[in-house]
């Protein structure tokens, strides 16, 4: 994980049980603190049926308390979460 530039995108994946309001769910805690998403993607689990994994791309470093505070509250809704890094953007 490189340092905070100033200029950083962070990259999570995660997957949640298909539930009513999940997605509100999932993507409130950005928008209460302000956290740009630059890209959500979804891919349907293999194994289970109406089950997904999420790729989301936010501005921001993890190191950033807004982003920080969003992940920590999307992983209770959360079955599996792995921030894959946090990198300064391409020019």
């Amino acid at each position: 994980m490189s340092e905070p530039s100033g200029n950083d995108k962070t990259s999570i994946l995660f997957s949640v049980k298909d539930e009513p309001g999940i997605l509100y769910r999932m993507l409130e805690p950005f928008a209460r603190r302000g956290v740009n998403l630059s890209k959500i993607e979804s891919r349907p689990v293999k194994t289970k049926a109406w089950e997904y994994i999420f790729f989301l791309d936010m501005a921001g470093h993890v190191a950033d308390q807004a982003v920080q505070d969003a992940i920590d509250e999307l992983r209770q809704f959360c079955q599996f979460l792995k921030i894959l890094g946090s990198f300064p953007k391409a020019r």
